[in-house]
């Protein structure tokens, strides 16, 4: 079976192809469609100005941070950051008992957590690290949500310490919780909703993901509980990343509710809250629009009237897990022109790499660049923006029309407050930059410092190599 389907991933708004129901690497579908189709920037945009994304900082202020701080380094704007989760709250105060949970895993950072945790929200945890940056932010209880797979021991042990609430991946895992650390009073378990529910192109298939209990699990696994004596139960799924189409969540909301109401009715047991997962996509492309909350909210408010309190199960709290949507949009890759090559193509060589944005390389995903201080040049010059990686696929941007970019200059790489830095690693010994946080007063402080050479070889005994042979 070979189909073209549009979708939501943030690289096309998106095009995925589907072969025999499995998805393939994006990078090279990507590619593919751009050369079967001949849709790429260059017949939309030639001769044209790009459309601009707006920057929280001018070239004066960007420069100040520099001389202090040498590129590349990841810079986020708080004030963007609390503004968009009062958004957020706001538009789902509607919703009985609302939190957000925040995906740590898209920015893994204390002093951001401990911004939103200002705001109310939680800690959306699935590994030791994570809890424990949690716990030394100051968020413990059932601020966390711990939802992890495969997962160890001493992770559910150190989970429960906290008083998390955990979220389970697999039936199996009730048994194995309870022989390491034992049941806790409130269980909460991920369903994996399969044919029911369609997934998107970065997350897949249900059928085709690793997590959560089948819908015939949820069932046995519930009554399980209750029989060892749990008293307080959630569910949870998450089924969709940088998704962009509201609907999509309204439909998710109106299946968890619908199941709640069966498993409540068949099992006589009440559940606590929902946790409608995360997902929410953000406008990576500047002509797309931002993911309307207030829409989203009106829908879940409306399918919680109509299985929640229309079945008598009220009240019940509803939580999200967002990551990307919550800080994605306010943070920025910051880097220097190194070096301009011409043969085949025209290259641009940053000081940044892969190591720092690996979103484009494995994904072929769409990052707006901006050359600071050129906004309102036209875009005539067509680019590749590469890292200097030993790796062809070390590019931020593939046939990129740019204005006229010349060695210094400084390159923004748009939306890199999630998955960006946090997916950072060390591959052509390649060292993982700073992370500044721009003030809402105009200052600017270093949250995480660059790594250097010596972290790079910190693991390596090399006491031991002069009597190696």
């Amino acid at each position: 079976m070979l189909a073209i389907n549009k979708g939501a991933e943030d690289s096309e708004r998106a095009t995925t192809l589907v072969i025999g129901y499995k998805y393939t690497s994006y990078y090279l579908i990507h590619r593919l469609f751009i050369y079967s189709t001949g849709f790429n920037e260059i017949a939309i945009k030639r001769g044209k100005s790009m459309v601009s994304k707006q920057l929280p900082f001018t070239k004066t202020k960007l420069t100040e941070i520099i001389e202090k701080h040498p590129t590349p380094f990841h810079l986020y704007d708080e004030k963007g950051i609390i503004d968009n989760a009062r958004q957020l709250k706001d538009a789902f105060s509607q919703i009985h008992g609302f939190k957000e949970y925040f995906a740590v895993k898209a920015l893994p950072n204390p002093y951001i957590m401990k911004l939103l945790m200002a705001e109310g929200f939680g800690a959306d945890c699935s590994s030791m690290a994570e809890l424990l940056l949690a716990e030394k932010t100051g968020i413990v209880g059932e601020d966390i949500m711990f939802s992890s797979n495969d997962t160890p021991a001493e992770e559910f042990i150190k989970a429960k310490e906290l008083g998390a609430i955990i979220n389970l991946d697999d039936i199996s895992h009730i048994e194995y919780l309870e022989e390491t650390a034992g049941l806790p009073e409130i269980i909460c378990c991920r369903y994996n909703p399969g044919p029911l529910k369609g997934g998107n192109v970065i997350i897949g298939s249900p059928e085709e993901a690793k997590y959560g209990f089948t819908r015939e699990q949820l069932f046995e696994g519930y009554r399980k509980m209750k029989e060892k004596g749990v008293k307080r139960f959630g569910l949870h799924t998450m089924v969709a990343s940088n998704e962009l189409e509201p609907d999509y969540f309204i439909e998710t909301a109106r299946l968890l509710y619908e199941l709640i109401a069966e498993l409540s009715m068949e099992l006589d047991i009440r559940f606590e809250f929902v946790n409608l997962g995360g997902g929410i996509g953000i406008s990576y492309r500047p002509e797309q629009d931002p993911v309307p909350y207030d829409v989203i909210a009106n829908g879940v408010r409306e399918a919680y009237e109509e299985f929640i309190v229309g079945n008598g199960l009220n009240p019940l709290r509803t939580f999200l897990e967002c990551g990307r949507v919550i800080t994605g949009p306010y943070g920025y890759l910051i880097t220097g022109v190194r070096h301009l090559k011409h043969i085949y193509k025209d290259y641009v060589g940053t000081d940044a790499c892969m190591a720092n944005l690996m979103r484009p390389g494995i994904y072929g995903a769409y990052h707006h660049i901006t050359v600071l201080g050129k906004e309102d040049q036209e875009a005539t010059n067509l680019y590749d923006v590469t890292g200097s990686l030993c790796e062809n696929n070390d590019k931020f941007a593939i046939d990129r029309l740019l204005p006229e970019v010349k060695r210094g200059d400084i390159l923004v790489i748009h939306d890199t407050g999630a998955h960006g830095h946090a997916m950072g690693f060390n591959y052509n010994g390649k060292l993982r930059s700073s992370e500044i946080l721009l003030r809402k007063d105009g200052s600017f402080v270093q949250i995480r410092r660059a790594e250097t050479v010596d972290d790079y070889f910190a693991t390596l005994d090399m006491s031991g190599l002069s009597g190696f042979e």
